[in-house]
């Protein structure tokens, strides 16, 4: 598998809950190097641009205000197969569909506020990591 570079959100519900060393060790215990991490609060124009493809769906405008609504930590993971990986390592978005010892089936709350974001895909990746950042604070 080739070495990629993915994405990661620590979102508000778990950051309020001082969950972002726990959920950092299920990435790094999973293979995961983070090569950059920031702890940063959205306002609702950053987190309306960052899910812009979401805008004609229901539950835009609520994912928005949640994403704005206190501390996100973002932060880049790399590693073979990253993206599938961060995947299998966050679970289902619904964490009653998640399996068990995934971030999502240990710490979400609801489908909603599910603790955690990663990039579905390379090209996804590519742009979610250019928003948060420079190719400069990618030092691994």
């Amino acid at each position: 598998m080739a070495i990629e570079r993915t994405l990661s959100i620590i979102k508000p519900d778990a950051t309020k809950r001082n969950l972002t060393g726990k959920i950092n060790a299920k990435f790094e215990d999973a293979g995961l190097r983070i090569v950059a991490q920031k702890r940063i609060q959205l306002t609702m124009e950053q987190a309306g641009k960052f899910y812009e493809v979401h805008k004609e769906r229901p539950f835009y405008g609520e994912l928005c205000e949640f994403m704005a609504s206190g501390p996100v930590v973002v932060q880049v993971l790399e590693g073979e197969g990253a993206i599938a990986k961060n995947r299998e390592v966050m679970g289902a978005t619904n964490p009653a569909d998640a399996a068990a010892g995934t971030i999502r089936a240990e710490f979400a709350e609801s489908v909603g506020e599910n603790s955690v974001h990663g990039s579905d895909a390379a090209e996804t990746a590519a742009v979610e990591i250019a928003y948060f950042f420079s190719g400069l604070e990618l030092v691994g």
